[in-house]
């Protein structure tokens, strides 16, 4: 279920959700010239994360190889993050609604997860 179509469209708004989340974290927690930075900048940050650290099989190109243990660790890190920064923003309602996305995807995705967990 973790290749079915409907599920990786899912997935993707999850991602661009929590990109989204720590802009919002960035822009309520800064204040002056550093709101720009950290709007921007825990964005970028994340997204480098999300991007660069790959796993043998797993679409795109592998900047970096990494066990899928580890990439699971980092995907869980990136959304906890995000959840977490929407409820330090004063987000609360946005923050369970994204959490609770990302537990319902994963519950869907369990095959990822065991593939990921083999690797």
């Amino acid at each position: 279920m973790g290749s079915n179509p409907l599920n990786l469209a899912f997935r993707f708004f999850l991602e661009l959700a929590g990109l989204v989340a720590m802009g919002y974290w960035g822009w309520m927690t800064g204040e002056g010239w550093a709101r720009w930075i950290f709007m921007l900048g825990a964005p970028l940050i994340g997204a480098v994360f999300w991007g660069v650290f790959r796993v043998d099989g797993d679409p795109g190109r592998a900047p970096v190889r990494v066990p899928g243990i580890l990439r699971l660790a980092l995907e869980l890190a990136y959304f906890a993050f995000a959840v977490w920064a929407l409820s330090d923003a004063g987000a609360a309602t946005a923050s369970w609604i994204l959490g609770i996305s990302v537990v319902v995807h994963y519950a869907i995705s369990y095959d990822r997860i065991l593939w990921l967990v083999r690797q």
